[in-house]
């Protein structure tokens, strides 16, 4: 079990099915997450709104990690599946390791359109944002 884990809601914690994906800590590579994210939320039946909200939430919080990645390091994000809701978990490799602020535009879109969010700080200044959304439940 892992901190990310051991902090999520109970009914995210059954787990149904784990994806990751490791890429290039660069935003020309963006658009295949947002391509597996809309996929595997089509896959939980999510509604094209909120697959649409979760393609831009992804975005939103790549591009908060993505200007603080160490060149040349890679991007990892974990989907956790379950039957009605998704856990996203996007980290990187940080140069300063500081988490996003929340109290900019950028983490106020990206909690009304992912649901719960919440940032860390790991080994190695790894910075970690996880969103946690259930199908049919608007932020």
């Amino acid at each position: 079990m892992t901190e990310e884990t051991a902090a999520m809601p109970a009914s995210v914690s059954d787990v149904r099915d784990v994806v990751t994906v490791r890429l290039p800590a660069d935003s020309a590579y963006l658009s295949v997450l947002r391509t597996a994210t809309a996929g595997l939320a089509a896959r939980l039946d999510f509604n094209l709104d909120e697959i649409e909200d979760l393609r831009i939430a992804i975005d939103e919080a790549c591009a908060m990690l993505l200007a603080q990645a160490v060149p040349g390091t890679d991007l990892t994000c974990e989907f956790q599946l379950n039957d009605d809701a998704m856990s996203i978990s996007v980290s990187v490799l940080t140069v300063d390791g500081l988490e996003p602020s929340r109290d900019t535009f950028a983490w106020t879109v990206l909690s009304s359109l992912a649901g719960d969010v919440d940032a860390s700080v790991g080994v190695d200044d790894r910075v970690t944002i996880v969103m946690n959304k259930r199908r049919g439940k608007t932020s």
